[in-house]
């Protein structure tokens, strides 16, 4: 049997080993072991790297109506509407990203057996 792609693995929020087993057991706690192959996951840490690639991401794809929107030429009351609804894509985008861009790295660090660097491994 071989070994899914740890990217498309991350996409369906599933093991990067066995491609079946779910990666949490809640909306970002992870389970201590896969449920299907048994694979151990709590040596993995993906620290703040998937909300920092998520924020980034989307910051980048909503910048430019949240910069643009104060110079249209419209209503107080339509910019602040229109202001409360970007705000709810973005908080709505960062909710739905954010468990995939965890699953994506996670299997990423599993997959490369990365672990943290030492001091003692520079010289």
């Amino acid at each position: 049997m071989s070994t899914p792609s740890p990217i498309l693995s991350g996409l369906r929020l599933r093991c990067g080993a066995c491609g079946k087993g779910k990666l949490y057991s809640g909306y970002l706690k992870l389970n201590t072991s896969c449920p299907v192959c048994g694979r151990d996951m709590s040596k993995a840490d993906t620290a703040d790297g998937p909300a920092f690639f998520v924020g980034f991401g989307v910051l980048v794809l909503t910048a430019p109506f949240i910069f643009i929107l104060p110079m249209v030429a419209m209503p107080i009351w339509a910019k602040v509407l229109l202001f409360a609804m970007l705000s709810a894509v973005v908080i709505g985008l960062i909710l739905v990203l954010l468990p995939v861009a965890k699953a994506i790295l996670l299997n990423l660090q599993l997959h490369h057996e990365a672990e943290q660097a030492h001091s003692d491994d520079w010289s």
